[in-house]
């Protein structure tokens, strides 16, 4: 379970406070993958940065009452002179797994054969999202952050493989994908939410969720 108890964030941007929660209060249960809808520049990224940790409240009480992922995409920890190997072993050493395995699944899933074993500062977006997604596949978490759902690539087969594997996680896992397109969140949420005004409205389905959302586009 991860609980948010009266949290505020905001953010002083130079000109205004710009307010991302505002004593907001809710709950994502285990076995129920939640999708958030927020256009572009409401904070999804900081709401999801909060929900692994990465980020603090000005006020209120996160819980985590279970283990909880990094946010796909997100790369800290992860050293740009080292290889993708030795960043993959290093990761499963912070975590307490087998570095052997983690080395051997995410250099599988990535499929960026020989670069596996350069520094990730010399992979383009695409590599550096598929090694990041490969890692937080790697790793075992109750729930899944997902900031604007699968990565973009051009590569079918990894496409086709990580796509099967987000597939197969969600029979045993929970994912709470943050984005402002209603179709991403089609494939692997139960229930939905709208950021709105610093609240986080929460839905039972995403009809629901997408028609406050729609009127909140036009309004």
């Amino acid at each position: 379970m991860l609980e948010f108890t009266n949290v505020s964030k905001s953010f002083w941007t130079g000109k205004q406070r710009k307010v991302i929660l505002d004593r907001a209060s809710f709950r994502v249960e285990l076995g129920n993958s939640l999708g958030i809808l927020a256009p572009n520049g409401t904070g999804k990224t900081t709401l999801i940065n909060m929900m692994a940790g990465l980020e603090k409240p000005d006020e209120g009480t996160i819980r985590r009452g279970c283990r909880i992922s990094f946010p796909l995409g997100f790369m800290g920890g992860v050293v740009s002179k080292h290889s993708g190997k030795e960043n993959a072993r290093y990761i499963a050493r912070l975590y307490g797994l087998d570095p052997d395995y983690v080395e051997a699944f995410s250099r599988w899933i990535c499929g960026i054969e020989e670069y596996f074993d350069m520094p990730v500062g010399t992979y383009s977006q695409g590599m550096r999202a598929r090694f990041s997604f490969s890692l937080m596949l790697a790793l075992d978490f109750d729930i899944y952050l997902i900031d604007e759902g699968m990565p973009g690539t051009t590569d079918v087969e990894f496409n086709r493989r990580a796509g099967a594997l987000l597939r197969e996680r969600l029979s045993s896992a929970t994912v709470v994908i943050v984005s402002h397109q209603p179709e991403t969140l089609e494939k692997f949420c139960r229930s939905a939410a709208v950021l709105r005004d610093g609240q986080l409205y929460m839905f039972n389905s995403l009809e629901e969720a997408r028609q406050l959302y729609d009127y909140q586009a036009q309004s």
